[in-house]
């Protein structure tokens, strides 16, 4: 219990110590200080309203009018602050929400895209599940509750001391006889508030505690079903063309399954919860009556004492109560802070494992190169160690094809040139002044105008002249007057048309370094050989790296580098055919 208390202590320093020390301290400190300090004005009001409630019921008992109507003017004077206050603590305590979430979740972006954590994320087997779900949702729900919970509980302490002295002066003694003695208890009402609401939270605890992990597995299979929804728009087209309704229709009611039966799991639970809380809070509202009666009925205290007694018991009770009260929002808002606790650490392991790659990277260079290059998959099988690869030189301006079986590690190859592959060994140079630029397969197309698109990323928007020609040349002329149609190009352009994209892309970047990873494979062999002709027509200072399985891209190309799966063991040292070259190993270059 210890243990997982301090693991709590320390995820939410962890998760709220960045805001409160960032740029926005000051501001952010100084506006919680104005809450805390309407929050300790209302239980002010509330004090005063506690007198007011002896002197106003005293009134009644002694049918003095004048007394009654000046109580009744003292609590609408009351009333109209308490209002005031309440209306602009919850302004402020709305602001200090929105601007806390508005700087944590920039954080939170700007940790998932640094030193691209969110491409590593996905490969290790810790990658935490539905990233986007954590920072949309996870954020606002931590960012509320802590703000709440823990105003809550400042509310309660301060609460708690004020009427505890109100409520140990009104209890009196009471005096118990025990054998011949007697047993003088000061301030008895205040002794059975702490038993009373003890009592209430170790058994609110016992109840209630699987709660604190049936919430975690429904923030995660709301996520996976939302997930799950958003996948199926994205590929409409897949889905129709493979008439696969039926299964994603399973995949959906499955997973909304998982949500239906852990929310029947919810409902017990907080069933069995809201017996004992139901229960305890009625009790609550008569048991003071009963416990200071003796005092009314003995003419001890008159009936606004009665009533100002019962007023300081509930409110006693209530603050030692609040973690009754508040177990539910507790266990909800725990949930929240492993998920994103577990997103955290996942983030750092992702940066740590891509930091501390085998791969050795030389950025300092005017050409690519690789020195003992073996690539590896997440899992630790090798997956590429061909000759080719191994001992790599593309020099400037030159125009290289990348061939190779399928799954020899063409594209990983790539990826480990770009930087965002770290599971191998060896060393990989490359320049580190040229803008290097990479055409996948499936280009992303982000949302937004036709402009955007074109300009993605980063690119300072060409003028519209040039943006036509790009997609005029490139075999889209039809676009040319869409520049500023904002629509899902993704789901509207076919797979070549994308292609054709990216390849304007590149006309209109002009980078020094172009590496087209079966970027024109969506395209027929006419059409690709035009957009090569182009580019080597537009781009003529370009080096040109290509992966491809077609035969035809040869003569585009001036050198080609094959990675062929036969070549990806080395023989026995000294290799026994050495000298007369050997076709399993790099021992000698062959023109195998």
């Amino acid at each position: 219990m210890l243990a997982n208390s301090t693991r709590l202590f320390r995820d939410v320093t962890a998760l709220t110590r960045p805001y409160w020390q960032s740029e926005e301290r000051w501001r952010a400190r100084g506006l919680l200080g104005v809450i805390v300090a309407l929050n300790l004005g209302l239980v002010y009001v509330n004090v005063l309203f506690s007198s007011w409630n002896n002197r106003f019921y005293n009134a009644l008992q002694g049918r003095d009018f004048t007394r009654f109507a000046h109580e009744f003017g003292i609590f609408c004077l009351l009333a109209v602050a308490f209002i005031l206050i309440a209306v602009y603590q919850t302004y402020l305590n709305q602001m200090l929400v929105i601007r806390w979430r508005r700087w944590l979740t920039a954080h939170f972006i700007d940790e998932w895209l640094r030193d691209r954590a969110y491409y590593h994320l996905q490969l290790g087997e810790d990658g935490a599940d539905n990233p986007d779900q954590r920072i949309a949702d996870d954020l606002q729900l931590f960012v509320d509750a802590t703000l709440s919970l823990s105003l809550g509980l400042l509310s309660s302490l301060v609460t708690l001391a004020s009427f505890s002295v109100i409520l140990w002066n009104l209890s009196g003694t009471l005096e118990v006889p025990v054998g011949a003695a007697r047993l003088d208890i000061p301030g008895y009402m205040v002794w059975i508030a702490l038993a009373y609401a003890a009592g209430g939270t170790w058994l609110t605890h016992r109840i209630g505690r699987p709660l604190m992990s049936l919430n975690f597995q429904q923030q995660r299979y709301e996520a996976n079903f939302r997930f799950s929804l958003v996948r199926l728009r994205e590929n409409t087209e897949g889905v129709a063309l493979y008439r696969g309704e039926r299964d994603e229709a399973r995949d959906l009611n499955n997973r909304f399954a998982d949500i239906v039966s852990n929310w029947w799991s919810i409902m017990k639970r907080q069933k069995r919860l809201t017996w004992f809380t139901s229960g305890y809070s009625q009790a609550a509202v008569v048991f003071p009556v009963l416990a200071a009666a003796p005092r009314y009925f003995s003419g001890a205290i008159q009936l606004g004492g009665l009533m100002q007694t019962g007023q300081a018991f509930g409110q006693v009770q209530a603050a030692l109560s609040w973690f009754i009260t508040a177990y539910v929002s507790i266990a909800q808002w725990k949930a929240t802070v492993d998920r994103l606790s577990g997103f955290r650490a996942a983030l750092i392991g992702a940066r740590a494992r891509a930091a501390n790659g085998g791969i050795e990277r030389s950025p300092d260079n005017r050409e690519i190169f690789s020195r003992g290059l073996e690539l590896g998959l997440p899992d630790g099988r090798r997956l590429l160690a061909a000759p080719a690869a191994r001992e790599l030189q593309i020099r400037k301006g030159e125009s290289v094809l990348i061939t190779g079986p399928s799954g020899v590690g063409k594209s990983t190859l790539l990826r480990a040139i770009a930087g965002i592959w770290p599971f191998g060994h060896g060393r990989i140079g490359t320049p580190s002044e040229a803008r290097m630029l990479f055409l996948p397969q499936k280009p992303y197309l982000p949302t937004g105008s036709l402009r955007r698109v074109l300009s993605y990323p980063g690119l300072a928007t060409p003028d519209d002249a040039a943006m036509r020609d790009a997609l005029a040349q490139c075999g889209l002329p039809g676009l040319s007057g869409c520049l500023d149609e904002t629509r899902l190009w993704s789901q509207q352009l076919s797979p070549g048309e994308q292609q054709r994209i990216a390849c304007a892309r590149a006309l209109l970047q002009r980078p020094d370094w172009l590496f087209l990873d079966e970027a024109t494979s969506a395209l027929d062999e006419a059409s690709e050989a035009r957009i090569y002709r182009l580019l080597r027509e537009r781009l003529p200072d370009t080096t040109l790296v290509s992966v491809g399985h077609r035969s035809t891209l040869a003569r585009f190309h001036e050198r080609r580098l094959d990675l062929n799966a036969a070549v990806s063991a080395r023989c026995s040292t000294p290799c026994p055919r050495a000298a007369s070259g050997c076709s399993i190993c790099d021992a000698r270059t062959t023109a195998a």
